[in-house]
């Protein structure tokens, strides 16, 4: 089994790539979990619902580049794009793309003698897409 170090990622936003200033990236896929219980039963019984995608990522700040990038963003539909590693795409390194929603963004947080950095949630805004090529 091939593990890997997290250390090289991509991260574009409406084509822009931002990894180079991104200390922490998390892409999170899920479903609503519906109840289906008949009567009768002793037991629970669960079906998969609606899909929701969520990115959250934390940037060291600079205004030129992350700032001039998401500022614009709040309250509109982005395209985004990861790959864990940035490279070519293929079976070991498939892209994940889509439509988000950034509903907020902090210009800046930190305290004294910290390095200035900012943290982001894309909600979904479209289907998550998965594929080992791009086309």
């Amino acid at each position: 089994m091939a593990t890997q170090v997290f250390k090289n990622a991509r991260f574009d936003v409406n084509g822009v790539a931002l990894a180079c200033n991104m200390s922490q990236l998390a892409l999170s896929y899920e479903a609503e979990s519906l109840e289906a219980t008949p009567m009768g039963l002793n037991s629970r019984v669960k079906r998969g619902g609606l899909k929701m995608q969520t990115v959250d990522a934390t940037f060291f700040q600079s205004y030129a580049c992350v700032d001039a990038t998401l500022f614009g963003l709040v309250g509109c539909q982005t395209c985004i794009e990861i790959r864990v590693c940035n490279a070519c795409s293929g079976a070991d390194n498939p892209v994940w793309e889509g439509t988000f929603l950034l509903q907020s963004y902090p210009p800046f947080t930190g305290a004294v003698g910290d390095i200035l950095q900012t943290a982001v949630r894309f909600e979904p805004a479209g289907d998550l897409r998965h594929c080992a090529v791009v086309s």
